[in-house]
């Protein structure tokens, strides 16, 4: 059974930065694409950035690039997303999904970490 769980969420200034974790089992997780997703109140899910299998490959929103950066442990079986210079815009469940973009919305994912950037 694939299990995901997200931290590191909290409350964090604008400007500010957070590192998020996504703790993954029950798959081979070397060998699957990942996705960060999130969620704001009364909008839809967005894709945020994805990395493939061995983190060779990662890809942004516009609306993120430049500010967050996706990366791996496989050994570990954690993916992360450090995300500096955050904004008020940021605030949202932040998901993993076990698949790279196609599967944003689809892939099975975590419970989520909730991220609240504010003054």
């Amino acid at each position: 059974e694939v299990q995901l769980v997200e931290s590191g969420g909290g409350l964090v200034q604008p400007g500010g930065s957070l590192r998020l974790s996504c703790a993954a089992s029950g798959f081979t997780f070397s060998f699957s694409d990942m996705t960060w997703v999130r969620h704001a109140p009364g909008k839809g899910l967005e894709w945020v950035s994805s990395i493939n299998d061995y983190g060779g490959t990662t890809d942004y929103a516009g609306s993120v690039k430049d500010r967050f950066t996706i990366s791996r442990d496989n050994p570990k079986n954690t993916l992360y997303l450090q995300m500096n210079s955050l904004k008020p815009e940021d605030t949202a469940v932040y998901y993993c999904v076990k698949g790279g973009y196609r599967m944003y919305r689809a892939g099975p994912r975590g419970q989520g970490t909730q991220v609240t950037v504010s003054s």
